[in-house]
């Protein structure tokens, strides 16, 4: 599905001139002024009405102080200077004692005017230079700008066309900066933006069409090139008024456009869709009737896109629909009805609940009840549980331009975890059995399986019966009381908090995801199958202790305690360390650890840290501080699980295992004495996040290429090198006589 339809129903238009605080961009003193209210949409230039004090009016009445050039009966003749009283200044030609051809006029602020004069006054062509560095170069009269020409203001703002009186007026051109990116070409009536014209904003978005006093008004077309939205329609103060069509440009990821894009055709209010309209969807499901405020309002036609029709009431974007009691309710536009068949239907065919296994525990006599009952309670839960898949499913993501992702099953564990499913007595592991459907054992522990939002919604109306049904006084609607309690309960308090080490730093689990295959091989090769009937190949907690320990991870710093610390620290109860040690681990878990234990072994000191052990981001207090070596428990945990194993590890062999700092001596450019505490500085604010932040990944990174995966490779070669040595004995040892 392109785009949801409800979330294309609400869409908002972008936001108005009216509703964002004003901005000054541009002031001139010679009279431009650029005031933007929301550069992307409105634009606004004004300029003060220049009088006498910018420009250069009749001049009769100056006084000459003194005068050089030729004179006759006092008139001063042909060419020449004067200087007036108040520090006027002029040179150029004369004509019976007045200034009358080409010359320079300096007034004694600095404004100055070279061009033609016609007794005494500016007439024809001529150019004013500004003492802050703007100028005018165009058509005079009477001392004014008048006709065409050119003004520049010191900053960069120019206009280039034809003025009247002093007033831009007629056609013309205005660039607010130097790039000449924002633009405004068209037509000016004093000093305003009227008629028809092209405004090009900073962002990119460009209006053409009519305008008035300034403001977007009449017909036209507005396009939003970085919300790939445009309008075209009718305007009134700057705002989308009257009859008008808005098209949402629906962009891929790879930024390729979507062949159909939803649009909107009918009345505007104010910038709002409110009157008559139609909305067409590009999944194609159509909605036809009335609108208030944006939303879905009053009478309406609603088609989905398998051509099923709603018509009746609508109200704030739900359909008014009879429920099972007879009563008028709002329904989501997600839900599609009347159910038919052997399906539960949620919306269009593409989201469909797949729960016929739980139905066939249910009497026959009660099935179609049922299913209508959970499909009722999914409908009511739908907005906020796709809004928790689109949560999820973008953990761990870089951001897209579209940011629409599958939801992957290492984000749905962790969706489980933070919403505490583990503490009803229940693991990971099993519930990946219980949602299976028809995936294969290996798809159903692999963190890179994804999920559909219908099966997602599948998934836990499955984990709700599952969790709950036994604890149900009344088998009555079972199915859906079951999942309204998992919802209330569970999903809705806790969802959207993420805990746990991966993902609590959404910038930095990028990070992470970039080691990703790498470490599932690891998971893979240290997993054991287990001895039932589903030939499970996972890993407990046991054997995670032991891979640490094989790998020659564990020092002073990430001890054993410490270790089994980390791995409980999203247990219900994390004292019972003891309980823990043969539960079945998923993939997130395994590497929910890895990252725990790069924050202790490879902390980062800094001036303000230097707590030996102290996590930079755990989910539990607890797991951030220092253990005592000698704890009772810790040790009898510990004690209790390597012994089981002990005599399983027995294997005589020539070749020496090394420890873990002769493995990381072999690295390129890496010797013994190297540690993986940095130095750390002192910052505030923002500063000190993205210091921090850095730290964090710097930690991770030198984990995992110094430390973990030189182990790992290390001791793969030790295992290899193992089973070659008893090939060869066993090949060495002498047959016994028939």
């Amino acid at each position: 599905m392109i785009e949801n339809e409800e979330t294309c129903g609400n869409a908002e238009l972008p936001h108005t001139a009216e509703v964002s605080e004003k901005r000054k961009l541009v002031s001139c003193s010679a009279g431009f002024k650029e005031t933007l209210s929301d550069e992307d949409l409105q634009g606004r230039l004004e300029q003060p009405d220049n009088d006498g004090s910018y420009e250069l009016p009749t001049l009769f009445s100056l006084v000459v102080q003194r005068h050089e050039g030729e004179t006759c009966e006092g008139r001063f003749l042909v060419e020449g200077a004067a200087c007036f009283e108040g520090g006027h200044m002029y040179k150029g030609m004369f004509s019976k004692g007045l200034m009358n051809g080409h010359g320079v006029f300096t007034r004694a602020g600095g404004l100055k005017y070279e061009g033609q004069f016609v007794r005494n006054i500016p007439m024809g062509q001529g150019t004013y230079t500004w003492p802050d560095g703007s100028s005018y170069q165009g058509e005079v009269c009477n001392g004014i700008r008048h006709g065409t020409g050119t003004y520049k203001c010191a900053n960069g703002v120019s206009y280039r066309g034809q003025w009247d009186q002093g007033k831009r007026h007629g056609k013309g051109t205005v660039y607010y900066n130097q790039e000449k990116t924002s633009w405004y070409k068209g037509d000016w009536v004093k000093n305003n933006r009227e008629g028809w014209g092209v405004r090009r904003y900073p962002s990119g978005n460009i209006y053409s069409g009519e305008w008035k006093n300034n403001l977007r008004h009449g017909k036209g077309t507005m396009r939003w090139l970085k919300l790939g939205q445009k309008y075209d329609g009718m305007w009134q103060n700057g705002l989308q008024h009257g009859q008008g069509t808005h098209v949402w440009l629906l962009r891929r990821a790879d930024m390729s456009q979507y062949f159909q894009s939803n649009h909107y055709i009918g009345d505007f209010v104010q910038g709002q869709r409110h009157g008559q309209g139609a909305f067409y969807y590009a999944g194609g499901a159509i909605y036809e009737g009335e609108w208030r405020n944006n939303r879905k309002h009053g009478e309406g036609k609603f088609t989905f896109k398998d051509g099923h029709v709603f018509k009746g009431q609508f109200v704030d974007d739900q359909m008014m629909t009879n429920n099972l009691s007879g009563r008028r309710a709002p329904t989501p536009l997600c839900g599609a009805f009347p159910l038919s068949g052997r399906e539960s239907s949620i919306s269009a065919p593409d989201v469909t609940l797949n729960i016929e296994h739980l139905l066939d525990k249910i009497p026959d006599r009660n099935r179609e009840t049922e299913r209508k009952q959970v499909d009722f309670a999914v409908l009511g839960q739908y907005s906020e549980l796709r809004s928790v898949y689109s949560f999820y499913s973008r953990l761990g993501n870089a951001p897209s331009p579209d940011n629409i992702f599958l939801l992957s099953r290492l984000q749905l564990w962790r969706l489980l975890k933070d919403c505490n499913i583990h503490h009803h007595h229940i693991t990971l592991t099993q519930i990946d059995h219980f949602i299976r459907e028809d995936a294969t054992t290996a798809e159903i522990h692999s963190p890179f399986t994804t999920l559909l939002l219908r099966r997602f919604l599948s998934c836990l109306v499955v984990l709700a019966y599952h969790i709950y049904h036994n604890d149900m006084v009344s088998q009555t609607n079972l199915l859906a009381t079951c999942f309204s309690k998992l919802m209330t309960d569970d999903i809705l308090p806790n969802s959207k908090n993420v805990k746990g080490f991966l993902f609590r730093q959404p910038d930095c689990s990028v990070v992470v995801v970039n080691y990703l295959q790498k470490c599932w091989e690891v998971y893979q090769a240290f997993c054991k199958v287990r001895a039932s009937p589903r030939d499970d190949q996972t890993m407990t907690c046991r054997q995670l202790l032991w891979m640490f320990k094989d790998l020659h991870l564990l020092d002073n710093k990430l001890t054993a305690a410490r270790l089994l610390k980390i791995i409980t620290a999203e247990s219900r109860d994390p004292s019972c360390l003891s309980s823990c040690v043969d539960l079945e681990i998923t993939f997130l878990e395994f590497l929910e650890v890895l990252v725990g234990s790069a924050e202790v072994k490879c902390q980062p000191v800094s001036e303000g840290h230097k707590e030996e052990g102290q996590l930079l981001s755990s989910p539990d207090a607890e797991a951030r501080r220092d253990l005592p070596e000698t704890g009772k428990s810790l040790d009898t945990a510990e004690s209790s699980t390597t012994q089981d194993v002990d005599s399983q590890r027995d294997v005589k062999t020539n070749i020496n295992v090394k420890p873990q700092s002769a493995v990381s001596s072999l690295l390129p450019g890496h010797t013994q004495e190297h540690r993986c505490e940095g130095k750390g500085t002192q910052v505030g604010g923002k500063e000190a996040k993205e210091h921090k932040s850095e730290l964090w990944i710097q930690t991770i990174h030198h984990f995992f290429t110094h430390f973990f995966f030189p182990a790992f490779e290390y001791n793969q070669l030790v295992s290899k090198n193992i089973k070659e040595e008893k090939l060869h004995q066993e090949a060495q040892r002498p047959s016994l006589p028939g």
